[in-house]
Parts: structure tokens; C-alpha cells; sequence
């Protein structure tokens, strides 16, 4: 088999990354509005958000056996040929089951795609992990941003139809799909080393699993009802949406940068402790003075959510060997992870149906925060398994 440039493989997992999160953000500018014409509860339309990290966490287990089985190239490709179809379906979103059952096509293909990824990583970029996390984290991010900051004018340019802004992202998908169809296919063999299933019984995977969980609710409940708490605290739609991209964007630097210092200095858990004080600090801000100083808590909060994200995706890569043994490690903390995560944006918009408003319920994720700062503290220098 002719070798691959290496230029090429990296291109291919930049562009696969960049289509795991717009699909999920660019929804949060939005979605006031798309509940009031679909007359919608904050509750329900909050699935368009936890049904993708729920399909996240539930089929994150098959992302090893369908790599072993159809290769690992392939089974990517396939994954977003269905964040593609996913996104084209929103062309009928002012049908509310569809906009929703779009939600769970795009899970699924994000799910299998996020442990394989990081087993590709693991595969080819051995010697530069924490380098290629960051530009894989790095893309992550900047697929999340543009999702956020580009949605709105690209609605508004597509005669302010919001389903439009929304199916629009299926472009970059599809590109991403036919050039991971132009490599090379390699299935993944279960060497004798590689735990058969995935770790639930190493302590270890369940203290990555639950700091992964905790910041992914974070961010994906921020993601949901950030611009709406800021709008209800008495900042315009536009200052509030404007916030809200700042914190996309501050993520963008992060996602690069703390995988790197990570590896560079050997400081991974003294920066998961300091992401999770930061992150109690800004919520804190947000829940009691959400008209101070805003703008400091969203650059704040976009660098450590970002950044934990991106550590968090280095864990299993220097807890195990072989990269089918990371992608099981990683499908355990994706599948436990956002089973557990996607209940934040849910809760949160149901805390605020029946207190009516968002700081009870943000509120709670400031104790959230604290955990999670606990949990960084706990992971010390990891042990080395297979």
C-alpha cells in the first residue's frame, strides 16, 4: 500500500473535526426564535441539543467494532455522509419531528466518528499526540465558532430563513466525506493486549469519563441557554449573541494551546484543576451578576471550556498503547460521558419552565463546577495500562 503524506492525513482529520460540532452550535443563536414560531417549550426544543450528545454517549461503544469490521477510514467517511444527511434534513425543520429527528442522525454520525479519530491519531501521529490533539481540538473549535458566529448572517442572507442557516452546513460535511473516501482503508485488528470491551471496571476511566462529562454539559448547556440567560438579564439579543461568539472564538486559541503545554511541561492535571476553578468562578459570575464585566467571564469561560475539551481528549491517548485500546478508552468516556452530559441542557431548560428563569438552574451547575474541580484533583500522574 502506497504510504499516505502525512500533510494529507492531517488535512483529513481537520476537516473531519471541523464537522463535529456546527451541526450542535449553530442552533444556540437561534433557538428562541425557532421555539416561539414552532411553539416549542424551552424543555423540548432543548433535544435539538441532548439528543445528538445522548446518540453521542450510546453509540460511542460501536466506533471500535465497526473499525475492526469495515476499517477505520471507511466507517469515518460513512459518519459524515451522515452528519451530511442530517443537516440536508433541516431543509424541513419547520416540521418539529423532523428538526428533531435530524438531532439523532447527527449524533450518530458524530458518536462513532469522535473515538475513531483519536484511535487515527494514535495510529499515525505517535510521536506528536499532544501537537495533532491540539489541531484536532483546534478544528473542533473552530467548527463550533463558525457555527455560532456564521449562522445567523448566513440565515439572513438565505431570506432570513432560519432552516435554510441551518442545512447550510451540510457543505463542508460532504467535502470532508469524499476525501476521507479517497484514503487508503485499514481495519483495526484486536491485538492480544487490548482489553476486550470497554474499561468500566479501571477507576481510572471513570475519573477521565466523569471530568469529561461534567465539562461537555457544560458546554453544550452553554451552547443552548448562554444567549438566553444574558437576554433575560437585560442585555439586547444582538450583545448577548455577540457574547456568546466571543466565547467560541476565545476557544479557538485553547483547544491548541493547552494540549500543547500539557505535553510540553508535563502540567496536564495542574491545568484540568485551574480549568475547573476558572469555570466555578465565570458561572458564579453569570449566575449572580450576569451585567458584569460579561464580556471577561465569555473570554474566560470560552478559553477553559475549550481547553478542558481539549485535554480531556488527550487523557486516553497517554493511559493505553495500542489505538484500538484508546478508542475503546475514548468510546467509554464518550459513551458514558455524554449519556451524562446530554441531561445538563435538558435540565437546565426545564429548571427554567418551572422557576422561571435561568438562575435556578444555572445555579446548580455552579456545584457542578466544584465537582468537577474535584475530579481534576484526583487524577494524578496516570498509570500506564494496555
Amino acid at each position: 500500500m502506497k504510504p499516505v503524506p502525512r500533510a494529507l492525513l492531517l488535512l483529513a482529520l481537520v476537516l473531519a473535526a471541523i464537522n463535529l460540532r456546527p451541526g450542535i452550535t449553530s442552533l444556540a443563536p437561534l433557538i428562541e426564535r425557532i421555539a416561539e414560531e414552532l411553539s416549542l417549550s424551552r424543555g423540548l426544543i432543548s433535544l435539538t441539543t441532548a439528543l445528538p450528545v445522548l446518540c453521542m454517549g450510546l453509540l460511542a461503544p460501536l466506533a471500535p467494532r465497526l473499525a475492526v469490521r469495515f476499517g477505520l477510514e471507511r466507517t469515518v467517511a460513512a459518519c459524515l455522509g451522515l452528519i451530511t444527511l442530517a443537516l440536508l434534513l433541516r431543509l424541513g425543520g419547520h416540521f418539529s419531528p423532523l428538526l428533531i429527528g435530524s438531532a439523532v442522525l447527527l449524533g450518530a454520525g458524530i458518536a462513532v466518528a469522535g473515538p475513531l479519530l483519536s484511535g487515527f491519531i494514535k495510529r499515525h501521529f505517535r510521536d506528536h499526540v499532544g501537537q495533532v490533539v491540539g489541531w484536532y481540538s483546534f478544528s473542533m473549535a473552530i467548527g463550533g465558532a463558525a457555527g455560532a458566529v456564521l449562522t445567523v448572517p448566513m440565515t439572513q442572507g438565505l431570506g432570513d430563513d432560519w432552516s435554510l442557516g441551518l442545512a447550510a452546513w451540510f457543505v463542508p460535511a460532504l467535502l470532508a466525506g469524499l476525501l476521507w473516501l479517497r484514503l487508503p482503508n485499514r481495519a483495526e485488528e484486536a491485538l492480544a493486549g487490548d482489553a476486550q470491551g470497554l474499561p468500566w471496571r479501571e477507576p481510572r476511566a471513570w475519573l477521565v469519563t466523569g471530568f469529561f462529562a461534567i465539562q461537555a454539559g457544560f458546554f453544550y448547556t452553554m451552547a443552548t441557554w448562554l444567549v438566553a440567560r444574558y437576554h433575560e438579564a437585560g442585555l439586547s439579543l444582538l450583545h448577548a449573541n455577540g457574547l456568546f461568539s466571543l466565547l467560541m472564538l476565545v476557544g479557538l486559541p485553547s483547544a491548541w494551546l493547552l494540549p500543547w503545554l500539557a505535553q510540553r511541561f508535563d502540567i496536564r492535571q495542574p491545568l484540568l484543576v485551574g480549568c475547573g476553578v476558572i469555570l466555578t468562578l465565570c458561572m458564579s459570575m453569570i449566575t449572580f451578576q450576569p451585567t458584569l464585566w460579561p464580556e471577561v467571564w465569555a473570554v474566560l469561560m470560552g478559553f477553559v471550556l475549550s481547553g478542558s475539551f481539549a485535554l480531556s481528549l488527550v487523557l486516553p491517548l497517554y493511559e493505553v498503547h495500542t489505538p484500538l485500546a484508546v478508542s475503546r478508552w475514548t468510546a467509554m468516556m464518550l459513551c458514558a460521558g455524554y449519556g451524562m452530559a446530554c441531561l445538563a441542557p435538558i435540565l437546565a431548560g426545564l429548571g427554567r419552565d418551572l422557576a422561571g428563569n435561568y438562575q435556578v438552574p444555572f445555579m446548580v451547575l455552579i456545584g457542578l463546577a466544584v465537582l468537577m474541580t474535584l475530579i481534576a484533583w484526583a487524577l494524578r500522574t496516570p498509570q500506564r495500562s494496555a
